[in-house]
């Protein structure tokens, strides 16, 4: 992060007034972490089939932020970094795709299976959001 905040002082000078500021120090921040995971750790996408949809459209989320966030923390690699680009950072599959280039049926898969993932920890008691992938 610290590398990403070092490139926007460097090129604050290339900033043109198109958009606004906070999504083109964003957009530069997140880049170069995506980079910093591809350099140091081997992220891991499953493989594209679909995962059965249960139809549980109810789910109420009834938990604090921090359980949340553990059960997001807890997810592997790849699915976590497809979930917060999307949900989190708002970047559309097309954009990830080619970000962390891989096809945008590879980013709707791992988008989907890790909302899966977080449905299915949240719900079951035993889980506790702690790991249990």
């Amino acid at each position: 992060m610290l590398d990403g905040f070092l490139n926007v002082f460097t090129n604050i000078k290339d900033f043109k007034n198109q958009g606004s500021f906070e999504g083109w120090i964003r957009r530069i921040v997140v880049r170069k972490c995506i980079d910093f995971l591809r350099k140091n750790s081997k992220i891991n996408f499953s493989d594209e089939t679909e995962i059965e949809n249960t139809g549980d459209t109810e789910f109420q989320w009834k938990y604090e932020v921090e359980h949340i966030q553990l059960a997001i923390d807890n997810l592997p690699e790849g699915s976590k970094m497809i979930f917060n680009l999307f949900a989190i950072e708002g970047y559309k599959h097309e954009e990830i795709a080619v970000l962390l280039n891989i096809t945008e049926g590879t980013s709707k898969s791992q988008l989907h299976k890790a909302r899966k993932m977080l449905q299915h920890k949240l719900k079951d008691p035993k889980s506790k959001a702690h790991g249990n992938k």
